[in-house]
């Protein structure tokens, strides 16, 4: 009976993913069970070695075309078939049609994913509408949550994504997000500024531009197309928010 073997027969087994760390307590526990010498030796792995295992089994897997996957998220390893075979895997569990997340949704999803934590009202001041019914259809979700209260006046409610934002995402990190690098330094309007808590002037939306001295005579704008929007007009069109939605075409069925 090889290692390798044992770590893939518990990926496989376990109903839910499995860190190298509960790999290596099962091993250890086996331990009870069992004086033979082979097991003794297993109790013995570290994590850094179970993961290599779990890398090579995941390296077999995807040369092999097999119609599953090792994968790694953000609480573990686990064995689920490709994306490739959804349409065929879903007929098994008619009962539990996936329900798509709506334009809106995932817009604001996208926003809170990138700025997080984030007000709601600097969420509104972005998408340009009020956005309750889709914070509480997030928050019913277990994809956004709140992370506490912003030191502003008024102490506004700040929300940040979830783990299992992370797991629907297939993602383990934030920072696997598409073009998050590049996404995280866009200017965004925002309600109050993080210290003093004023409203933010059109001005302070570019704190790096040279502003005009107090007793210097003010430009003027050479024509209306360079004029800031009126109050209460979006800053960002809905189309912009789109860019900034993670793609879900990764996400892998779970092994049934």
């Amino acid at each position: 009976m090889l290692l390798k073997e044992v770590i893939e027969a518990l990926v496989f087994a376990s109903q839910k993913p499995l860190t190298p760390k509960e790999i290596v307590a099962a091993l250890r526990s086996a331990v009870d069970d069992s004086d033979e010498e082979p097991v003794r030796a297993m109790a013995e792995l570290k994590e850094s070695e179970v993961g290599a295992f779990l890398e090579q089994l995941q390296f077999e897997y995807r040369n092999e075309h097999r119609a599953f996957q090792l994968v790694e998220g953000v609480d573990g390893w686990s064995i689920v078939t490709k994306p490739d075979f959804a349409l065929w895997v879903r007929q098994l569990y008619p009962e539990s049609k996936p329900t798509r997340l709506s334009g809106p949704a995932l817009e604001t999803l996208a926003i809170i994913a990138y700025r997080q934590p984030v007000t709601r009202a600097d969420i509104e001041v972005v998408r340009g509408v009020a956005v309750d019914g889709v914070m509480q259809n997030l928050l019913e979700r277990g994809l956004v949550r709140i992370a506490g209260r912003a030191d502003v006046p008024g102490r506004p409610l700040l929300y940040e994504t979830t783990q299992v934002f992370m797991q629907h995402f297939g993602l383990r990190t934030l920072d696997e997000l598409p073009n998050v690098d590049e996404l995280r330094k866009v200017r965004l309007p925002s309600t109050t500024p993080p210290t003093t808590g004023e409203l933010f002037t059109p001005d302070a939306l570019h704190p790096d531009d040279e502003q005009p001295q107090p007793d210097a005579p003010q430009p003027v704008a050479p024509d209306a197309s360079s004029e800031l929007p009126p109050a209460g007009e979006p800053a960002l069109t809905e189309a912009d928010a789109e860019s900034v939605a993670p793609s879900t075409d990764h996400v892998a069925d779970p092994h049934p």
